[in-house]
């Protein structure tokens, strides 16, 4: 088996016996490659997710990456190439931030009108709320009500009827 230190060695690989395991390559080079992605990124997380990545994606090759003259080199490369692509994306969604409102528009809430309605609304019967709603605010038809609610036709009058003189009299006890 090779050591670490003939893995470093300048003895040009077609005569070692044997390439370095996956296990030793990482264990010789993970902390320098942290290192060196800690300095580009500033951020140790970032610097451990690239260079971690970079090794599953060498182990998932192992068989061919392991001949390479300098798996290592092959390692950092792919490593690099992700620290690039991360930055890039960052850079993209920077500009797509700056390139949004700073303030969202502002709408005004539900004016006292449209609040009375809802209130007033909330005291009917479901079935007559549901009539009022879908006549006079879905533009429904009384007979597309009356199919909708598998009712007859007059039912549904019958509920517009007394919802709307519920709705009625609970307007003239609020302007009392």
């Amino acid at each position: 088996m090779t050591s670490i230190a003939d893995s470093r060695s300048d003895q040009p690989r077609a005569t070692r016996d044997d390439p370095p395991s996956f296990d030793e390559l990482y264990a010789a080079h993970y902390a320098g490659l942290i290192v060196q992605f800690y300095a580009y990124f500033g951020d140790r997380q970032e610097a451990q997710d690239v260079v971690q990545e970079a090794f599953c994606r060498a182990l998932a090759r192992w068989r061919t990456v392991s001949t390479y003259e300098d798996p290592v080199a092959w390692v950092r490369k792919v490593a690099w190439n992700l620290a690039v692509s991360r930055w890039r994306r960052a850079r993209t969604a920077l500009g797509f931030v700056r390139r949004q409102r700073l303030e969202e528009p502002r709408t005004d809430g539900p004016g006292p009108d449209r609040v009375s309605l809802v209130a007033a609304l909330g005291t009917l019967p479901p079935k007559q709320r549901r009539a009022l709603v879908l006549h006079y605010l879905g533009d429904f038809t009384v007979a597309e009500i009356a199919e909708r609610e598998r009712v007859a036709d007059a039912t549904v009058r019958s509920w517009l009827h007394r919802g709307r003189t519920a709705l009625a009299a609970e307007f003239e006890g609020e302007s009392r």
